[in-house]
Order: C-alpha cells, then structure tokens, then sequence
C-alpha cells in the first residue's frame, strides 16, 4: 500500500512563506525519491524539486534560492519550505513518491494560492 498525504496549503500574501508537507508511507518512503510538482490551472504539471534518499537536491529554476525541500526519516515526511511567495507560484502542489523513472506515487494535492 503507497499513500502520500499532503498538508500546508493556503493564501498567502506575494512575500510571504508556506511550508508543505507530505506524510509517506514508511515503507517507500526509505526507498524512494521524493519531490514536489505543481499544476497551475490551464498549464502542464511541472517539476519543483526533488530530493533523494541520501539528501541530494533538484530544484526547477524558477524557485531556486526560496524553495527549499527536506526529508525527516524518523517521521516519513518530505517537506517544501517556500519563502518570497510569488503570484506565478500559485498552483496546485503535489507529492511524489519515485521507485524508478516509470513508477511514481502521487499525493492528492494541496492548494497554494497567492494573491494580494
């Protein structure tokens, strides 16, 4: 059984800060990448960042330098800390959970709107 559940989205403010989490399954958790996508409405989904078991990060380059994506792996949690929120950043956040390039596990998503 895969289950990833997402938390933390909202309104926020342009400048502002949001921190996503997203609770794993132990058992893929300790074998999987994880990473963050987003859908704006109308617009493909879209890599935000990733990061592997043993720490190593991706991040889109449209978030790099306020995003920052960490894995706690004592609580089977990934997290997506967002800071100088921007209006394009408003989407859809979603977790993903990669055993291989062809199997990925996805959360339901979680709203981030931002908007003054």
């Amino acid at each position: 059984q895969v289950q990833l559940v997402e938390s933390g989205g909202g309104l926020v403010q342009p400048g502002g800060s949001l921190r996503l989490s997203c609770a794993a399954s132990g058992s893929i958790f300790s074998i999987a990448t994880m990473g963050w996508y987003r859908q704006a409405p109308g617009k493909p989904r879209e890599l935000v960042a990733t990061i592997t078991v043993g720490g190593s990060t991706n991040y889109a380059d449209s978030v790099k330098g306020r995003f920052t994506i960490s894995r706690d792996n004592a609580k089977n949690t990934v997290y997506l800390q967002m800071n100088s929120l921007k209006p394009e950043d408003t989407a859809v956040y979603y977790c993903n959970a990669a055993l291989s390039i062809r199997i990925h596990y996805w959360g339901q998503g979680t709203q981030v709107t931002v908007s003054s």
